[in-house]
């Protein structure tokens, strides 16, 4: 599948707008998040008893929640629910159960065991004391047989109480009465069936609300108001005598106090109370209680200036806060992104793009510049908390708003113009200035300090080199900021002394502290995005630095065409626009490759022989395509900076060695010559600077070859070379337009022709009637200026462009 050359830029370039529309939407969310808690103005905090600052109304109906009296009914609701009591009625039947099963296993056993006494005479006690007495286990009442022992046990097993001896012993000796059974089965149901409860004095505390008792396994609940009706453990056993006196009517006495013994022993309690199922039913009535609110309408004044606060109003302003942070967070939080992101992107697209994109990286440039963004905001933010919870205990007049003015949020744009430049700042310092509103509760005035203070920093700083320079922009911003926060005070109509006084204190230390933060984040920037920033670049042009100093001892041909072509890159670079510094440094470090070959090249050729006379054209022009690659590896050998090493690899473009390929096709008239071979492998320049170098370098070597270097001679030659790089186009990938090349044309000619300007004879010099130049040169032309419109002033043939470098 083929795919057009156009169509391959037009998919890289919406690939790269989705990449930078992304970069941006991660911007915007961090800067969302960094901003969060400012986002919702909620009204001050007062406490009852305080004094109303200023009016607060009613932004929108709300209610408030009386909390105090919504306690009050939800205590209320919880006691109205009545205690519920588990009425068992199986508990009768158990026990009844147990009666008949005891005494019908010991009826099946038979009556007296051998050897066993009469009851009456154990002991010499009678036999009413030792029924009256059953749970006591008397020595001399001790049952000495086994079969005695487990007979009782077993009745006591299966009857479920514990009886004495002698009561045993009696039941033994009448041979466990049949009467008994029902006699106490009866006695029983009159009494559970009434109901016996375990506590009855808690019981007795409901009497006021009564009781929801629930029958056990029918869950029929019926509500009982008459709780005495029902007995207690000890009124329990008490009724037992009186409801079995006309039952046991007919009885010995003996068998009397056995039954009602027995049958006290068996009352258990059939009324319990269900905690549980009372505490949900309760909970379930608290939480139907609807909570006590009262509306504020839209417009209601809360407080007025100089009202003192009341508890109904501290509840009123809660309730306030409270429906801010819930209503208005979510949509200001959202209508802040919007807001970000959409002047994120216009500013991009509108003032950015174009011109960060000139630049190689285009996406890491972006990357660069949402970090810095979202670093500052960080520090704002910080700075912000750190002033508030400051302000709030500070004496001596010290308001919170003169802190803001020490943010050093210019910082920002200082820093991206450092490494960007001041047309990329310049944007990006009025993005910074308006998203900062938003941080200062979308305060406009700090909008317009921020605003001011960023442009101007980053104006005073673009020229900056030397350390000493960062402090001393700071130091000029710091008075700047005075003058700003000074007008803006009193345009807010807060002009009084100390104000004015702490207001110029932050506003200078805000202005040094950006200047101290800018150089001391910026080898921070270089290292990790992968910069070099003028300061290093300003380290890397001086002429002591190893790679120069090696170039002047054992190039020195070439250390001075290099110093020239630095010249002239610098001074057009601040003419069109590019970077002069690290034009110059380009200019100086673009032929160091020749270090590993000095005489292969003819400026270094100091003996007047050439070794290329003795070489076939092919293999000189190898020769001095090589310096390229040897440059460049001796400039990652030595960490050089990317864009040095990219100016190495492009200073020659793809040109062709004309004086090489000329001579291979005079050798071998016959034969045709692959003019490849003769061109330098590129890239074309891709940036000014590079191209600055390209040219300067072609204009400066071929100077050398004026035999008379009038200022109409080196015009016509500049012309002629910049003419001829552009109609062979080798600047077609460099951002240079035709207005530049003009102006470009014009600096190199003012610098050369102040290069080559003539002397003035001394008077003690011969004189000869030869017509040669006051500068000593020759009369003769080489080869190259003979090819070229020395000084006529004409243009050269149709392919020659206008002539450049005139006006």
């Amino acid at each position: 599948m083929n795919m057009k050359l156009a169509d391959f830029r037009l998919h890289k370039q919406k690939a790269t707008k989705g990449v930078a529309i992304g970069i941006l939407l991660v911007v915007t969310v961090l800067t969302t998040l960094i901003f969060y808690p400012n986002l919702v103005i909620t009204p001050p905090a007062y406490e009852a008893g305080d004094i109303a600052e200023d009016n607060i109304k009613a932004p929108r109906d709300f209610f408030v929640e009386d909390p105090a009296a919504t306690s009050e009914k939800r205590i209320q609701a919880r006691n109205r629910v009545q205690t519920i009591y588990d009425f068992d009625p199986a508990v009768a039947d158990r026990v009844s159960r147990q009666v008949r099963e005891a005494f019908a296993v010991l009826q099946e056993s038979g009556g007296n065991t051998a050897n066993e006494q009469p009851v009456s005479a154990v002991d010499g006690a009678p036999a009413a004391r030792l029924a009256a007495g059953a749970v006591q286990d008397s020595a001399a009442s001790a049952m000495p047989f086994d079969g005695k022992s487990e007979k009782k046990a077993a009745f006591e097993a299966l009857l479920g109480v514990t009886l004495g001896n002698g009561a045993f012993n009696l039941l033994e000796n009448q041979s466990f009465t049949p009467e008994a059974p029902p006699l106490i089965n009866e006695i029983l149901a009159r009494v559970l069936n009434n109901g016996v409860v375990a506590d009855k004095e808690m019981l007795l505390r409901e009497q006021d609300r009564g009781i929801v008792l629930k029958t056990v396994g029918s869950g029929e609940e019926v509500v009982v108001w008459n709780l005495r009706q029902f007995y207690g453990p000890d009124q329990a056993k008490t009724m037992v005598r009186v409801a079995g006196d006309p039952l046991l009517r007919g009885l010995d006495y003996n068998q009397i106090n056995l039954v009602v013994d027995i049958t006290q022993r068996l009352i258990q309690p059939n009324i319990t109370v269900n905690r549980t199922l009372t505490e949900n039913r309760r909970r379930e009535a608290e939480r139907g209680v609807n909570p006590v609110l009262y509306q504020i309408k839209k417009g209601e004044m809360i407080l007025r200036e100089g009202q003192r606060v009341t508890d109904v109003d501290v509840l009123k302003l809660d309730a306030l806060a409270r429906h801010a942070e819930r209503s208005g967070m979510a949509g200001k939080s959202f209508g802040t992104a919007l807001i970000i992101f959409w002047l994120l992107i216009i500013t991009y697209f509108i003032t950015l793009h174009y011109r960060i994109s000139a630049h190689a990286h285009e996406n890491r440039n972006l990357v660069f510049m949402g970090s810095i963004l979202i670093g500052f905001f960080i520090i704002a933010q910080l700075s912000i908390s750190l002033a508030t919870a400051f302000g709030e205990g500070a004496a001596m007049g010290l308001a919170t708003e003169s802190m803001f003015y020490g943010i050093p949020l210019a910082a920002a744009a200082m820093t991206v113009c450092q490494f960007a430049g001041f047309s990329v700042a310049f944007p990006f310092a009025i993005v910074v200035a308006l998203v900062a509103g938003l941080l200062f509760e979308s305060s406009y005035i700090y909008s317009i300090y921020f605003l001011a203070s960023s442009i101007v920093g980053a104006y005073w700083i673009r020229r900056v080199r030397h350390r000493r320079e960062f402090i001393i922009t700071g130091a000029q911003l710091g008075v700047l900021n005075i003058v700003l926060a000074t007008s803006l005070s009193i345009y807010a109509g807060d002009i009084s002394a100390t104000r004015a006084g702490w207001d110029a204190v932050f506003a200078f230390l805000g202005g040094i502290s950006a200047g101290v933060l800018t150089i001391g984040i910026s080898p921070v920037i270089e290292m990790a995005f992968g910069y070099t920033s003028d300061s290093t670049l300003a380290e890397r042009a001086n002429l002591d630095q190893p790679l120069m100093r090696r170039l002047m001892l054992e190039a020195p041909g070439t250390y001075h065409h290099s110093v020239i072509v630095g010249s002239l890159v610098e001074a057009a670079a601040a003419e069109v626009g590019a970077n002069p510094v690290l034009a110059k440094v380009c200019g100086y470090y673009h032929d160091i490759g020749k270090l590993k070959n000095p005489q292969h090249f003819i400026e270094n050729q100091n003996n007047g022989k050439n070794i290329h006379n003795k070489l076939a054209p092919s293999m000189s022009c190898l020769i001095l395509i090589s310096h390229i690659k040897n440059g460049v590896e001796l400039a990652r050998a030595s960490r050089l900076e990317p864009e040095i090493i990219d100016a190495i690899k492009q200073h020659h473009g793809m040109s062709t060695i004309t004086f090489f390929y000329e001579k291979a096709k005079s050798q071998k008239k016959d034969q045709p010559i692959n003019i490849d071979h003769f061109r330098y492998p590129g890239p074309k320049p891709q940036t000014k600077e590079t191209a600055l170098v390209l040219l300067a370098d072609q204009v400066e070597a071929a100077s050398r070859t004026l035999e008379n270097p009038s200022h109409a001679r080196i015009q016509g030659l500049v012309q002629y070379l910049i003419n001829k790089v552009f109609s062979d186009n080798q600047l077609n990938e460099c951002p240079l337009t035709l207005k530049d090349l003009h102006i470009i044309a014009r600096t190199f000619v003012k610098i050369l022709t102040g290069i080559h300007h003539h002397r003035v004879e001394y008077p003690d010099k011969p004189q000869t009637g030869s017509k040669k130049e006051h500068n000593g040169g020759s009369d003769h032309k080489s080869a190259e200026s003979a090819k070229h419109p020395g000084g006529s002033g004409k243009e050269n043939g149709q392919s020659s462009l206008k002539r450049l470098g005139q006006s």
